[in-house]
């Protein structure tokens, strides 16, 4: 499983625990038997199997369809998803389906005698507000990556059980097409140690090359800020800030870094 699931795994065990309700996961998809089944290795108390032909290919007609299905049924009080580009394509629109809204890049959640607080950032990560939803529908929030450890996701056994939402393709209005390249990364940036570069501070492309070696002597994963890659001097992947990719590393190496602010975003 992904990183930022497994982190939105361990925010759920987390608030369950804390309010003393049950937590189940749901895999969406088709062909998903074995990743239903690495879910179903947590301490969970159900892990559903949504599945149909047309979730074969992501369209947000089809996902907020399903999901919306599940959730009559399974009935939960509180909705988690990973803060990912395709989350913010469908969760918005799936939270208007039960007049809520999508909390999204969520840091925290805690408990106070009105319900839950969730914590967000703003203005780049200069100010964190907190947000109380409100409703008698479920509340739906998406959690920032890094802001929950994957390591801290408890292991067990979950029962796996399918559920076939009813879709039609005269209600899917989307058209898939192939995916965008950034899901096709070359390079893992979630890697133990980020070793980033900054254009400015850098000054020439010849000198990357010196601190690619003490990535490589670090084991670590070259990323830069969006100078380099917008002169070309890296690929766009290996991007990261608040217009690139948010990681989570256990160890953070910035050299020659300018704009520090939208880098600590990321």
């Amino acid at each position: 499983m992904a990183p930022h699931v497994v982190e939105t795994l361990a925010a759920g065990q987390q608030l369950g625990a804390a309010l003393g309700e049950p937590v189940a996961a749901a895999v969406v998809g088709k062909g998903i038997a074995s990743l239903a089944a690495q879910a179903a290795t947590r301490k969970l108390t159900k892990v559903w199997a949504v599945e149909h032909d047309l979730l074969d290919a992501y369209t947000a007609d089809g996902y907020t369809a399903a999901i919306q299905q599940l959730i009559l049924k399974s009935q939960p009080t509180v909705v988690l998803f990973p803060h990912t580009y395709q989350v913010r394509d469908f969760a918005p629109k799936l939270a208007t389906r039960f007049s809520q809204v999508l909390i999204s890049d969520v840091i925290a959640i805690r408990g106070e005698a009105g319900g839950l607080l969730y914590t967000r950032q703003y203005f780049q990560g200069k100010l964190n507000g907190d947000v109380r939803a409100s409703g008698a529908g479920p509340m739906f929030a998406s959690l920032q990556a890094g802001a929950w450890r994957a390591a801290e996701l408890e292991a067990g056994e979950a029962p796996v059980e399918t559920f076939t939402p009813a879709l039609d393709a005269a209600g899917i209005r989307q058209k898939p097409e192939a995916p965008f390249r950034e899901a096709a990364r070359a390079v893992d940036l979630t890697a133990a140690a980020i070793h980033r570069v900054g254009r400015r501070g850098i000054k020439e492309q010849s000198n990357i090359p010196v601190v690619e070696d003490l990535a490589r002597s670090l084991g670590a994963e070259l990323a830069a800020s969006r100078p380099i890659c917008d002169a070309g001097w890296l690929p766009m992947e290996r991007q990261v800030g608040s217009s690139g990719q948010t990681v989570a590393p256990k160890m953070y190496v910035a050299v020659g870094i300018f704009g520090r602010d939208q880098h600590l975003v990321g």
